[in-house]
């Protein structure tokens, strides 16, 4: 049985109206129906499979399809319509790859035979290291790097000026080739065009085919206020330039906010620790903190204060990233004990122990107490 003596449609058992997903279905039950492997030692069957195959081959094509019907076998006898070969794999087993995709999945249809799309450049990485007084004002800061871009000689083709790309001989532009394993049919990315499905014949010298150079640029990145180490701000379309005039990747900028020398950070609240003496501990006070954006924060040390007690300042903080306020400013006493002493204030605090009576601390004298007891003094 010849494929070009029967019509497509009454081979697959269809109308001429008939959408793509009604001939696939009837492509799939005749294959399966008419398989070899279903069939052995039967040449009608065999001879049936590959019509069929050649059948469906043409009518899921769409471009193929239109040139079947207005000019019949003819279209593809006399290469009007493309032929519509496989490179390798030839068509007798072509489309046997589209059954197992549709009862398997792609993992035996390899994905239905197109063209690999555009390959998208790569995304890149610059670390960028900035100051907490930075971070809390943000800022608009310029760097350089080297990168591909799409080269201005062939416009990101790849090709010399004036000239063009042809269609892959071995794939025939499909850009994948098929080939026959045992009961399966594997589908790889074509050897020769890398999945393209056309080739270069005059690669452009500046870019030598690519369709990008590599060459220094300069970037405004803006900073928004309150980033921290680990904050991401990203470039749309400033990364890798795709070969051959394929999207470009992006530019990811990674923060590094460096120490402080007075405030640490924790999220959006700033932490830092104030000594004070024994005397303001004791009697009371009042320190005056500046925090990033200048202004002086009055902070009121209550008598009696203990290191390590921390007092909070609403709203003197770190900005929210990309909100509104800012976070807290904590500051953390530290009770200083004098190590140079005169005579005369040594005098006097030997005076003020005199008059101690246990009362004035009330911690050392619950230790001493728990100690008495616990040992029986």
């Amino acid at each position: 049985m010849s494929a070009t003596e029967i019509d497509y449609y009454e081979l697959l058992e269809v109308s001429r109206d008939a959408d793509g997903a009604t001939i696939k279905s009837a492509y799939r039950k005749l294959a399966m129906k008419y398989h070899p492997d279903r069939n052995p030692g039967c040449e009608e069957s065999e001879a049936r499979f590959k019509a069929i195959s050649a059948a469906y081959d043409c009518l899921k094509d769409p471009q193929k399809r239109a040139a079947y019907d207005r000019f019949g076998h003819e279209a593809f006898q006399q290469g009007m319509g493309g032929g519509g070969g496989r490179g390798h794999a030839g068509s007798d087993f072509g489309d046997i790859g589209d059954i197992f995709e549709t009862i398997f999945g792609q993992a035996f249809g390899g994905g239905g035979g197109g063209r690999q799309q555009p390959r998208r450049g790569a995304d890149l990485r610059y670390d960028m290291e900035i100051s907490l007084d930075e971070a809390f004002h943000g800022e608009t800061r310029e760097i350089e790097i080297e990168v591909s871009q799409s080269c201005e000689t062939c416009d990101g083709s790849g090709a010399t000026p004036g000239t063009g790309e042809r269609q892959c001989n071995l794939c025939g532009g499909h850009g994948k080739v098929r080939a026959k394993q045992g009961f399966f049919v594997v589908e790889r990315p074509c050897p020769t065009c890398h999945g393209r499905g056309s080739i270069i014949e005059d690669p452009c010298n500046d870019c030598r085919g690519e369709g990008r150079v590599d060459l220094p640029q300069s970037l405004q990145v803006d900073i928004p206020a309150g980033v921290d180490t680990g904050t991401r701000i990203r470039l749309s379309g400033k990364g890798e330039a795709g070969p051959r005039g394929a999207p470009s990747g992006d530019l990811y900028i990674f923060i590094h906010v460096k120490p402080h020398a007075v405030f640490q950070r924790e999220g959006t609240t700033l932490l830092t620790r104030v000594p004070i003496s024994f005397t303001t501990a004791a009697l009371g006070g009042c320190v005056e903190i500046p925090d990033l954006s200048g202004e002086t924060n009055k902070v009121d040390i209550p008598a009696g204060i203990q290191s390590g007690r921390q007092l909070r300042v609403r709203g003197a903080g770190m900005p929210v990233l990309q909100g509104r306020g800012r976070g807290d400013l904590v500051v953390e006493i530290m009770v200083e004990t004098p190590t140079k002493l005169s005579k005369k204030q040594k005098e006097i605090l030997q005076q003020f122990r005199e008059t101690e009576t246990g009362d004035e601390c009330p911690e050392s004298r619950g230790f001493f107490d728990k100690l008495k007891d616990a040992f029986g003094g």
